[in-house]
């Protein structure tokens, strides 16, 4: 029997299950600390307004800090994604620093970001020095840095499963599936639990009563998920299309968010209702399930993210697209004759399918935060929104195994 421990399977066994609660300590324990200052920043932005003045100063420091000491590291999520397909050096740790700092500079005067592009960094950042440390091989390597994508994601969101689904889907690698699986999983459920251990916390959402399975709403959901698909298509363009204006009219990068941050200051200072898009923009998304929310919300937050990462600040795109999802899934709901909170859920997990270009891992993200009734409606919302947004998604270095339509 002792001599059944000693194969190089158990030994393979082992080694997985202690790098992927390493990881994922790593990833949980930064999450945690992320989410919880977070939250602080949150409430100062809201307690003094007068912040989002300073905006325009905040995003030229964190370019400085970028420029100065971030070589490598401003990449961020496709950084990683290329790491995975063509292993090259160490992600460097200040990459960790260097994106929470930025990120919570972006929340706290004001910018229209979201919060995952941070952890799923801070989680591979600090799971790749376990591969400096330990002198792995590069497919150990590949699936080090992908169980720190998975861990962070699952970390951030509360949805482990997901997260170690999405860590595989999005880097969208042939081959690494199956030897990915198992550590992306362990990394991710030990991450969830320390930062829950940690004091942190989740928004939670109710989808309320669904409609009974039938054919009927599954094609009105169908129909909506283009509807989705066309949302995801336009965020993606709205970002290349922003950034590639700022890259040909303003040559100096450290001028770019000031020149954002200035016409976002101006928003807020004109536009009566423009604090429901600043920052993550919980409470509308919350209004998407509990209340109601205007028809314009999904379109001025796209367009805000869109702008404001273009122009330089940091965070990430998940949650402002769940609110895009979720405010655009309310809108139609009347339309189509589903219940309101129903098509905000299935909206929240399609559109983020549609623009990461991560159907299966979106549909499971619907389940682990509404349900497993909503699992069909779910995956038919993700598929369809996938198959309509195009080719080109938020993660510019991600390459498809299977090309889309155009």
């Amino acid at each position: 029997m002792a001599h059944q421990f000693k194969h190089p399977i158990f030994a393979t066994l082992l080694k997985w299950v202690a790098l992927s609660c390493l990881i994922g300590v790593l990833a949980g324990a930064a999450s945690a600390a992320f989410l919880l200052a977070l939250d602080a920043v949150t409430q100062w932005r809201g307690q003094y307004r007068w912040l989002i003045w300073l905006l325009p100063v905040a995003g030229f420091a964190v370019a400085w800090l970028y420029r100065r000491h971030g070589a490598g590291s401003d990449a961020g999520i496709n950084l990683l994604i290329n790491e995975t397909r063509v292993p090259t050096k160490t992600i460097p740790l200040r990459m960790a620093p260097l994106v929470l700092f930025g990120t919570l500079a972006s929340h706290l005067f004001g910018a229209s970001v979201g919060r995952e592009g941070t952890a799923v960094q801070m989680g591979s950042a600090l799971s790749d020095q376990l591969s400096k440390l330990f002198k792995v091989s590069d497919h150990t390597r590949t699936v080090i840095i992908t169980a720190g994508m998975a861990a962070g994601f699952a970390s951030v969101f509360g949805t482990p499963v997901a997260g170690a689904i999405w860590g595989i889907e999005v880097v969208a690698i042939g081959g690494m599936a199956a030897s990915a699986l198992l550590p992306c999983l362990l990394s991710a459920v030990v991450a969830h639990f320390v930062t829950l251990g940690l004091g942190a916390h989740h928004m939670h959402y109710a989808a309320g009563a669904m409609p009974a399975l039938g054919w009927l709403p599954l094609l009105l959901v169908a129909a909506a998920g283009v509807a989705f698909g066309l949302a995801a298509r336009a965020f993606s363009g709205a970002i290349r299309g922003f950034s590639s204006l700022f890259k040909r009219w303003v040559s100096n990068s450290l001028l770019r968010p000031v020149i954002g941050g200035v016409a976002i200051v101006i928003f807020a200072m004109t536009v009566s209702s423009a604090d429901r898009y600043l920052g993550l923009g919980l409470p509308v998304l919350q209004q998407a399930f509990s209340g109601q929310v205007a028809p314009q919300d999904f379109l001025v937050k796209l367009i805000m993210t869109a702008w404001s990462i273009a122009s330089g600040f940091k965070g990430g795109e998940v949650t402002p697209l769940f609110f895009v999802g979720a405010t655009l899934g309310h809108v139609l709901a009347p339309l189509l004759q589903l219940p309101p909170p129903f098509l905000a859920a299935v909206g929240l997990a399609a559109v983020f399918a549609g623009a990461s270009n991560t159907p299966l891992a979106s549909t499971i993200i619907a389940i682990e935060l509404f349900g497993f009734d909503i699992a069909a409606y779910a995956a038919v919302g993700c598929a369809v929104s996938y198959l309509v947004s195009g080719r080109q998604g938020i993660y510019a270095a991600q390459r498809l195994l299977y090309p889309k339509p155009r």
